[in-house]
């Protein structure tokens, strides 16, 4: 009798972790495709609302991207961001400070960078959610600048919200009114001409 109680439960584990690897499996395959969209554009626009607790509150604006590029704007910044120096010019002080962003610096400017964090280091598991697919990443090392996140995406794999947790704090970004756009490199580099007065601070 107990070696088919052990059978038994030996049988339900190795379901169990089936199971679970075909969820993993799945929502991985729905990043690969929102990630194949995306990198399949020659680059395009879209509007994002961001939340976030503290001083940034919400927040909402334009942003454009290519691939790791991206410039984001909003009422009190834009941030450019050409794969490797990020500029962010504040409205207020009429100053732009020039940076090498972290890992969590570029994915809350920019949330299509997430599209690429997935492949290294994190858990997946994926739910569905009022006809969208909703996959939960988790970091196997809990000191990276994200631990956790959540990505929504619809049906037709395009990104529709993101949630990213920092120092046990939640920012949530939407994104919609997507637009394909052939769009030059050179828009996601600083053009000193567009704020001839601001003062420029290298931070690097």
């Amino acid at each position: 009798m107990r070696q088919i109680k052990y059978l038994l439960l030996f049988v339900a584990i190795m379901v169990a972790n089936v199971a679970i690897a075909q969820n993993t499996n799945q929502a991985k395959a729905c990043l690969d495709k929102a990630t194949a969209k995306v990198s399949s554009l020659g680059g395009f626009t879209a509007r994002f609302a961001l939340s976030r607790p503290g001083s940034v509150g919400r927040t909402s604006g334009t942003i454009s991207v290519k691939g790791t590029k991206f410039v984001a704007t909003t009422p009190q910044t834009t941030v450019w961001f050409n794969g490797t120096t990020q500029w962010s010019y504040m409205k207020s002080t009429d100053e732009v400070n020039i940076s090498t962003p972290t890992e969590a610096q570029r994915l809350s400017m920019n949330p299509y960078a997430l599209m690429t964090l997935y492949r290294q280091g994190y858990n997946l598991s994926m739910t569905t959610e009022g006809g969208a697919y909703v996959i939960h990443m988790k970091a196997t090392n809990p000191k990276r600048n994200i631990p956790e996140a959540y990505v929504t995406v619809n049906k037709a794999y395009q990104l529709q919200t993101i949630k990213i947790k920092q120092a046990n704090k939640w920012t949530t970004i939407s994104v919609s009114d997507i637009q394909r756009k052939n769009l030059p490199d050179a828009i996601f580099t600083f053009n000193k001409k567009s704020h001839p007065s601001a003062e420029i601070i290298d931070l690097r």
